[in-house]
């Protein structure tokens, strides 16, 4: 079976649509704040759209079908998250009409996920 994953996922890269290729063209190569994301990765028998290993996140991008896979697609959220994963999903004409909309959804899930800097130290001499 993970064999035929793999190729799955090789043919969904091959023939993105085109929100996808809207929205990998700014996640790509570090684009965004710097963080790796890889595209139609296997994850257990999923195969998901795009995925920050490093924030545990993940961007699934859903057209018309969706619609009637809504209990597919909530089964299949609900395992993503118990192995730990944050689950963020858009219309495909959210990401082709608003993509700066989308990227600033993006960015504040991002920095929500992020831990808090440490304190500074205190200086010598602060605090006696």
């Amino acid at each position: 079976m993970g064999g035929l994953i793999r190729e799955r996922a090789r043919t969904l890269r091959r023939e993105m649509t085109e929100a996808e290729r809207c929205l990998w063209y700014q996640l790509r190569a570090h684009r965004f704040m710097g963080l790796k994301f890889n595209r139609q990765k296997p994850l257990g028998r999923y195969i998901v759209d795009f995925v920050c290993l490093e924030m545990r996140l993940i961007i699934e991008l859903d057209g018309g079908q969706h619609a009637e896979q809504f209990v597919y697609d909530q089964r299949r959220d609900c395992w993503l998250r118990t192995q730990g994963f944050d689950v963020l999903r858009f219309w495909n004409h959210e990401v082709l009409l608003q993509t700066d909309a989308v990227l600033e959804r993006l960015r504040l899930r991002v920095e929500q996920n992020q831990p808090s800097p440490p304190a500074p130290l205190p200086q010598a001499g602060e605090g006696s």
